[in-house]
Formats: structure tokens, sequence, C-alpha cells
């Protein structure tokens, strides 16, 4: 192991944070500050500065492991790899290919993602294929789609926020989520600049806002059209920019209308006065951006509610504009790339629908099959996940968790159990690795070369630092493996550069078009933003070229994405949530994250610095709501669902709404998060509902006794 500094990216959010790593003599990495990239300027989290922790052999896995009598024991690679190909060829030739499916993560690298989406269609021909950045930002993306023709997370880098007149930040506690950003929101504040926070609770983020709305869970579409209703009354519509650049203006116009001002005060809870300010607020600069993120989006109708954020850009002339517009904050690693390149059930390479003939074709041609024997769209992540044990016989995982992070997560375990055949490949043993009949230890960013999107559409190259422990292999390893085993013995490479040069070629003149990247740009220019054609004539030549295109950086500024180059509004309607409370179920759960841990937790609950600021799951509730329980500080309370019960104990804060309680979803076991949470689905982008649920909620004397 040489004493060398190896500039690279964290592994946990989409800021993908720059940073520099350098192995020390007692085998331990040292995380250094990386000052020249523009997203975290040095600036780290927590979690980045103990990232190292879980790259040592007592935490993650190091050896395959095949069930063996009910227990997971220790085997050689050729064991555990005869028995994933073995008993996947099995479930297809009694089951059919749909029988097997695969299932994927916003963590894997774009050539992982890739190779995954193209192992599932070639080797195994099965349509069932998915990922867990489903549960991420799927209804941003869906709604960015109908609005704009593109879906890309920020259409903007992270450096103009500072410089607009006004945030509306909607449904994001960036201060825990993804520390580092908040540096451009307080500087937007001391550059004149307002924020203005939505949400239920009066987060770290919250308290740092001009104006806090702390609108009822699930009512951020009523808010968004009683805003864009008060935009017209007040006469505030760009008028020459909604006839210049979008159309569809009159019926959205006409269902904003129907939401006035105290009908939305009694929907979502926000003052009229509070609805008149933000306005105010919005309108009156020059330049001002709308930024969503999971808490309108984890919805089941979470399209239509970022589509109404989106209408109140559209109609003020914010969007497409410099220093303004409407954009998404991706959550995961590499949730933005994760979804443009094949993983996802319904997409081809460089973001191709899967179901265009043309899209088929081309990326065909790449792959060297027939585009007949591609198969067509799956089922959606959770749809998927229900599917196990019945239509679904054999699974293979990679990098995802969803005994923690699926929505009604105790049935999702007993989907998983269901199994004929379950294959896991991790950095560790997390909850669903352990139901697993063979659990692959693969390896993790530091040991590796690959590249990642971030949120603002920056392709970024995260570098190989160290080298993984004996015994540990690449998932791209896995796949070539299993493809040779399966009877396809081309076409599977290992090296991560010859992985993104298909890539290129796959995604050249999609929506996504990664064919003018390549890892020496990525190394030399810190990251470009997509779309990036190998020349300005989108053109990609048999051997590569000089290229020239500089990357886009900023979206829309001279047209949208559509045919017509026009942005498309969209009427929509406030309606109430899947499962609203009543008698039985008298108050609202919402759930989010913490500052100290990350997604399922399972990785982060194996550092000891990070399990010492954030131990364990809690139910946050407001002192009235305690009051009425007969609960102190620290007492333990079960909250139960229509779908099960989570003990955990509480933490009485004036910062939460008198008829909501927060849990975070980090945790296994008794107080995981998830075991109440509602799979209700919307129908465009089939995002469960995360954010809402109805519970009611006990006093427990004892564990287990209530």
């Amino acid at each position: 192991m040489q004493n060398t500094v190896t500039p690279t990216h964290c592994p946990y959010c989409a800021l993908q944070c720059g940073m520099n790593l350098t192995p020390a003599a007692d085998g331990t990495v040292e995380v250094s500050e990386r000052t020249d990239f523009p997203v975290n300027r040095g600036a780290l989290c927590g979690k980045g500065r103990t990232a190292p922790a879980v790259l040592s052999s007592r935490v993650r896995l190091t050896s395959p492991l095949v069930r063996s009598e009910g227990t997971l024991v220790p085997a050689t690679w050729d064991e555990a790899l005869d028995r994933i190909a073995g008993r996947l060829r099995q479930t297809r030739a009694e089951h059919g290919p749909d029988a097997v499916g695969v299932f994927g993560g916003g963590g894997l690298t774009n050539e992982k993602a890739y190779t995954l989406g193209k192992f599932a269609r070639v080797v195994l021909g099965t349509s069932q294929i998915d990922y867990n950045g489903r549960f991420c930002m799927s209804s941003a993306a869906a709604a960015g789609i109908r609005a704009f023709g593109l879906d890309r997370g920020l259409p903007f880098p992270l450096e103009d926020v500072p410089k607009t007149g006004c945030v509306i930040l909607v449904g994001s506690n960036l201060a825990e989520t993804m520390p580092p950003s908040l540096r451009f929101f307080t500087e937007l504040k001391e550059n004149g600049g307002t924020l203005i926070v939505v949400d239920p609770r009066r987060t770290r983020t919250a308290e740092q806002a001009d104006l806090h709305l702390a609108p009822r869970p699930g009512t951020d579409l009523a808010l968004a059209l009683g805003l864009l209703h008060l935009v017209v009354a007040e006469g505030r519509v760009d008028e020459e920019y909604v006839a210049g650049r979008t159309a569809g203006w009159e019926d959205a116009r006409a269902a904003a209308m129907a939401h006035w001002p105290e009908y939305v005060e009694r929907i979502t809870g926000v003052s009229v006065p509070q609805l008149r300010e933000a306005v105010r607020l919005f309108c009156e600069p020059e330049h001002a951006m709308v930024l969503t993120a999971r808490g309108p989006e984890q919805q089941s109708k979470g399209t239509d509610t970022v589509g109404a954020w989106i209408n109140l850009c559209l109609a003020t002339g914010r969007a497409g504009r410099p220093l303004s517009g409407y954009g998404c904050l991706t959550g995961q690693g590499n949730g933005q790339g994760g979804r443009e390149h094949g993983q996802k059930a319904d997409q081809l390479p460089g973001y191709r629908k899967l179901d265009d003939p043309a899209a088929r074709r081309h990326v065909a041609e790449v792959w060297g099959v027939d585009p007949d024997s591609l198969p067509g769209p799956g089922r959606s992540a959770y749809e998927l996940l229900d599917a196990l044990g019945t239509d679904i016989r054999s699974l293979l995982l990679m990098g995802s968790n969803p005994v923690v992070s699926a929505p009604r997560a105790a049935h999702v375990e007993e989907r998983l159990k269901s199994l004929d055949f379950l294959a896991v490949c991790d950095v560790v043993l997390s909850e669903t690795a352990a139901l697993a009949d063979v659990v692959l230890p693969v390896t993790q960013w530091a040991e590796e070369t690959g590249t990642t999107t971030n949120l603002e559409g920056r392709v970024l190259l995260r570098r190989r630092a160290i080298t993984p422990p004996d015994g540990v292999r690449s998932d791209l390893e896995v796949m070539r493996e299993l493809a040779d085993r399966l009877g396809v013995e081309k076409g599977f490479p290992t090296d991560p550069e010859e992985v993104f040069e298909e890539l290129r070629r796959a995604s050249a003149g999609g929506p996504a078009d990664y064919s003018g990247i390549t890892y020496r740009r990525l190394a030399e220019e810190n990251g470009v933003f997509w779309p990036c054609p190998q020349d300005l004539s989108g053109q990609l030549p048999p051997q590569p070229a000089e290229e020239t295109h500089p990357g886009t950086p900023r979206l829309f500024l001279d047209r949208f994405a559509t045919p017509d180059g026009r942005a498309r509004f969209v009427p929509v309607s406030h309606r109430a949530i899947d499962e609203e409370p009543d008698d039985e179920y008298p108050v609202l759960l919402t759930t989010g994250r913490v500052v100290a841990q990350y997604q399922s937790g399972a990785q982060t609950r194996r550092v000891d610095e990070l399990n010492a600021a954030a131990p364990g799951p809690f139910v946050e509730l407001h002192p009235r709501l305690a009051a009425r329980l007969g609960t102190a500080e620290g007492d333990p309370v079960a909250v139960v669902s229509r779908r099960g019960r989570a003990v955990a104990p509480a933490r009485i804060t004036t910062a939460i709404r008198p008829d909501t309680v927060f849990m975070p979803f980090h945790w296994p076991g008794e107080g995981r998060a998830n075991t109440l949470t509602n799979p209700a689905l919307d129908p465009t982008s089939r995002m469960p509902e995360f954010k809402a649920c109805a519970v009611r909620l006990e006093p427990v004397t004892s564990r287990g006794n209530s």
C-alpha cells in the first residue's frame, strides 16, 4: 500500500463531495479536505469524514457466504457463483425468465447500473428489474419529464443558488441530509436573498429560513396551488414568458383558481398572511428558484405535487432563465445516474424508454443482440418486491436493503423469505443479506474506480485509492462470472473504463447523452455536465475523437426539451392522501433522516462515531400530544398503523405539529419506521407514500407490553 493521496468522492449522498484519501501505515485510510471541488469546497459532514471506517474487515464482508442447514457459512467464490448460476438457470427453466427478478441500488456506479440492466435483459432475459432509487425522486423525474421533456435533478449548478433572489425549499432538511450544501443557502441570505422552507417540522434547515411554512403532511399540493392562485389574483403572472415559452396555461390557471387562500389554509394549516408573504418574497426579486426533495415527492400524488410547484415557476417566468428555475435535490449518491442507464424497469441507457422501438434498436446494436430479444417494461420497485415468492421466484439484489428501506417493510421481509432463492451482493451483512441463500462480498467506493452523477447532473470520477481485501471482488466481476456460467461469454468486461466506453456509445443521442465524456475529461475538468454529445453535431465516430462539446451546466436557457421547445403546464388539483386519520388512527406519521445516519443505515450503523451521535430510533411528538398520551421524554411509545407496530423512545418538541409524529427510518427491528409506512403508489411515478399515513400512539409500560 503506497502512501499516496488520491482525489475522489464521498460514497454517500448525491452531493458526491470531493475528498482526498491517503492510506496510512497501519492499514487505515485518512480523509482530508479537497478544496478544488466546487460542490463542497473541502467541507465534509460526519458521514463523509468517517466513511473509511466501513473499509475495515472488522465490519465488512470478506468472504462469500452460502446457506447450509439454515446458516450462512463461508464458501469459495466458485462454489457461491456456481450455486447462484445454477439456481437462476433452474428458475428460468421451470417458471420462465420473468420468474427471475433483479433489484439494484442508487449507490451503484454508472458502470455497475449500466451492466446490471444489460445483465438482466441480455443474460437473464427478464423484464423484472428495478431499483431503490424508485423510492427517491421518481415523482420529481416524472413531473420534470412531463413539464420540461427531460429529467435532471438540478438544471443548474449549486453555485447558482447564492446568486438568486429567493429559494422555496420544499420538504428538504438539507442541514441534516446533505450538510455541506447549507453554505449555499447561507450565502444566499448573506447576498440579500431570502429562504422559504416548507416542512411540517421546524428542522435545522427551517431554523435558517426567513419564512417557515409548516403544512400538514400530504398537503403540499394544495399549498402550491394556493400560492399560484395568489400569483394570478395579485397580477404577478409573467404573461410575456407564459405566451412565449409555455403551453397549457389556461387549464392550469383554472385549476389553481379553485384553490383560494382560505380554502388552502383550512387544508394545510398555513395561514393566509403566510401564503401572501411567501408569494411576495418569491415574486419580487428578479430571480427565484423552487427546490423540492422527498417531502412532496414521496406521496401517492407526488408527481402532481411537484407539477404544481413547477407550474408556480412557469407562471412567474422562473424556469429556463439564468439564476432561476425548478430543481430537485436528489438523495442517493448516484440516484441521478442510477436511473439513466438501465436498471429502472422501463428504461434503457441514455435515459431512453424501453418501449421506444428506435431506442431498442440503438441499444441492441451496441449490445450485439436482436432488438426483439429485449424484454419490455417490468414492475416498479414496490410492485416487484410485492411479487416475490409468487410470480418472481428468485432474486438477485445489489446494493439495497429493502428489509429496512421499503414501505410496509414487514410484508416485504416476508416476501423475501418466501423466495425460492435470494442472492445478495453487498459490502456488509445487511438485514436483507442476512436472509439470502448466497451473499457475495463486493468492493466499495475507495477500492474501485467508476463514475457517478451528482444532483447537478455533473458526471464525476471516483478513483480507486486502496486494494480491496483478499476474497472481495467487484460487482462487474460478479456479473461477468455469472454471465459466463449462464452461457454469455462476451459483452461483460470487468474494467470500469471499458464499460464506460460502451455506456458512451449506448447513451449517444439519448436524453442523457454521455458520449462526449471520457475518464480523461472527468479527471482534468472535475466533472462534466450531461448532456454532452461526442461533438457539436451529436455524432459519435467509430473511434474516439477529440471531444469538443463542453457539457451543459445549465439546461433550458434557449428551449425546453419538448418537441416544440415549450414547457408544459399540467392542470392539477388537490386530493387527499391515501390514508387520512380517523377515530382509530387519529395521528399522521411522517418519516425522514437524521444527520449521523444514512438511508437504511446498513453502513453508517457500523461506525462508532455515528452511532454515538444517533444511537437509535425515536418518535418525535408535540407536548400537547405527549400530554394526552401521558408520555414523558424518553418513555417508550408504540406507533401503530394498519400495517404494523413500532416502538421507540419519545422525543418531545414544539418543532413538530400537534397532529403529526416523526420517525427516522434508519433502523431495523422494533423501531423500524417502515413497518408502518403506506405502499400506496403514485399512478405515474409508482412512488410509495412514505411521507404520510394514519397511526395511533400507545404508551408502553414495559417493552412488548402496552
